[in-house]
């Protein structure tokens, strides 16, 4: 049976009658017979101790926070090199642990070390940012634009000191990038000049300002009331990006490599980096049957619910927070009361004082698409975001002690989390009462599905980002080309896998609590699964089901090490 054929029988067993048979949807080719057993790979069998893995990753943290010299992080060609030698020092030293005669939470915590050292690897080796992408240099220069005045004496210098760097900065940024992939040049020219009609991590405005050129001319405009001695250095700062940009625009047709790793590094990186149990094409196999499954439930529920009113959008402020806060008291309500997740006493009360994701903005083209769903009803996205989603699991993440596991935060469990999350509240019945709000929890399954296969495509190189943007349009209610535009740089740009994380982190998550309901039977108890989430670290689910259940058939295989080197060369 192969992985995917085996993940989808154990999510039957788990929830359909033992009569049930599988849908013909799902019956896949079975494998071949099995040829002459070999022995399983296993983990190392050296002499180190578990002491010293902590000592080694303790090392490799400190190592891998890159100190800014006048706030300027280098990437010459020459530090990069270094970097890749330092970095080889430490992998070496990774096969002579005691791992075999380790206990399998330990086991876990080598494999997740491990993971993180290979990330470092694919980033210095595969999708050298810094000579690959120019919208690295955009992104770092626009948070500093971000910074609020006046600021005082003990801050004034060190972000003076970063605003004169900045012309050296970008003329060395010139030499860097000297292997600029098509996609990452649109990007970056779009983010110079164009704000990104969502408003990601930038601070409020009325206007958004029309990008990096925008928001320095935001901050030029601030410095003139509130710090008139910052003037003149932004002014210089202001002259060097225009000249970047022309440097970029002058170039741009030279400019014709693909963005994507390609496929042998993508599933090199979902083995070894992402700890995932598939290959790119089963995740586009499962990615896809979720975009079928997703728009079937969104058509029927949209006919149960053809005689009632669609939900209307907020036509103020006052409205929609009010919205906001008897939706975050329902949740917590619901997760109490229906023994859901224990809710720790250091969790503030108030949705004010957790916060919420998308807040209320009059835009002239009308509102985005994750203000479509989230001011039509906040549950879908305050589930995922907020509480108990991200904001809540980073509060309980900085709780955990452990050496290893507070440092290692995998987004498929964060994202899967977050949206797990979606369809358990609506299978829980907290929309009962919500019909309409039922449907957007299957738009936004919708758009993940999309977005995982729009993510293995781009990145194995068989679609580019507009391409992308077209086939998530196609598929998802509401979105518009500025979230698509947004989305498809993200997960673009980011180390592979982050798109495909939501929805394949979702499903093993559901594996997961189905292998433990299996494990326990009536011993099993919801809150005690989620609660086990919250507090072992944010590790890739693939060894939190080893960790939890013992069940080790996904991370025997990750023993089998392959270096990067022998894969991309």
């Amino acid at each position: 049976m192969t992985r995917i054929a085996s993940f989808v029988a154990t999510l039957m067993i788990g929830c359909a009658p033992a009569a049930a048979a599988l849908p013909v949807a799902f019956v896949l080719p079975a494998a071949p017979a099995a040829q002459a057993a070999t022995p399983r790979p296993g983990p190392p069998n050296g002499t180190r101790s578990y002491d010293q893995l902590v000592t080694l990753f303790d090392q490799f943290r400190a190592w891998s926070d890159l100190k800014p010299v006048d706030g300027v992080v280098d990437y010459s060609p020459a530090t990069v090199e270094k970097r890749r030698a330092e970095l080889r020092a430490f992998q070496a030293r990774l096969p002579d642990f005691a791992v075999a005669r380790w206990d399998r939470h330990q086991q876990v915590d080598y494999l997740a070390v491990r993971a993180q050292l290979d990330q470092q690897d694919f980033i210095l080796n595969v999708t050298k940012p810094w000579a690959r992408d120019p919208g690295m240099y955009v992104d770092e220069l626009q948070r500093l634009a971000y910074t609020e005045l006046p600021l005082e004496a003990a801050k004034l210098a060190p972000f003076q000191a970063r605003l004169k760097a900045i012309p050296a900065y970008l003329a060395q940024a010139q030499v860097n990038l000297d292997s600029v992939a098509a996609d990452y040049a649109d990007l970056a020219l779009h983010s110079l000049s164009n704000g990104d009609g969502v408003g990601h991590g930038m601070p409020y405005r009325a206007v958004e300002p029309a990008g990096l050129i925008g928001w320095f001319a935001d901050l030029h405009g601030r410095a003139q009331k509130q710090q008139p001695a910052l003037v003149p250095d932004i002014a210089r700062a202001q002259a060097a990006i225009a000249s970047f940009r022309n440097w970029l625009t002058a170039n741009r047709p030279k400019m014709t490599t693909r963005a994507g790793v390609g496929r042998p590094a993508y599933d090199w990186f979902l083995t070894n980096v992402r700890l995932m149990p598939y290959t790119s094409d089963e995740v586009v196999t499962l990615a896809n049957r979720e975009l079928q499954r997703h728009w079937a439930n969104y058509t029927t529920e949209r006919h149960r619910n053809r005689k009632l009113p669609e939900l209307a959008l907020p036509t103020s402020a006052a409205e929609y927070e009010a919205q906001l806060a008897g939706t975050d008291v329902k949740i917590r309500r619901w997760l109490r009361d229906e023994e859901i997740l224990t809710i720790p006493d250091y969790i503030p009360s108030t949705y004010q004082e957790v916060g919420f994701n998308a807040p209320w903005i009059v835009r002239p083209t009308g509102p985005m698409f994750w203000e479509q769903v989230q001011f039509r009803d906040a549950s879908p996205d305050h589930l995922h975001a907020t509480f108990p989603g991200h904001r809540f699991d980073g509060m309980t993440a900085r709780r955990v002690t452990h050496p290893i596991r507070r440092y290692v935060s995998d987004s498929g469990r964060t994202e899967g989390w977050g949206f797990y999350l979606e369809e358990t509240a609506l299978q829980l019945g907290l929309f009962d009462d919500r019909p309409r709000t039922r449907e957007l929890i299957y738009i936004f399954g919708l758009f993940r599905a999309a977005r995982t296969m729009g993510d293995v495509k781009m990145q194995r190189n068989e679609m580019t980002v507009a391409e992308t943007m077209a086939f998530w349009k196609e598929w998802t209610p509401y979105l518009d080309d500025n979230v698509a535009r947004t989305d498809a740089a993200i997960y673009i740009r980011r180390p592979p896998g982050y798109g495909m994380t939501y929805t394949i982190g979702m499903m093993q998550l559901q594996q997961l609590m189905v292998d433990r309901k299996r494990q326990l039977g009536d011993k099993f108890a919801i809150r005690d699964y989620h609660d086990y989430l919250m507090n072992a670290g944010r590790l890739p689910v693939s060894l939190l089901r080893y960790d939890l259940t013992g069940q080790d058939d996904e991370v025997q295989r990750f023993w089998a090490h392959t270096p990067l080197s022998e894969v991309v060369r």
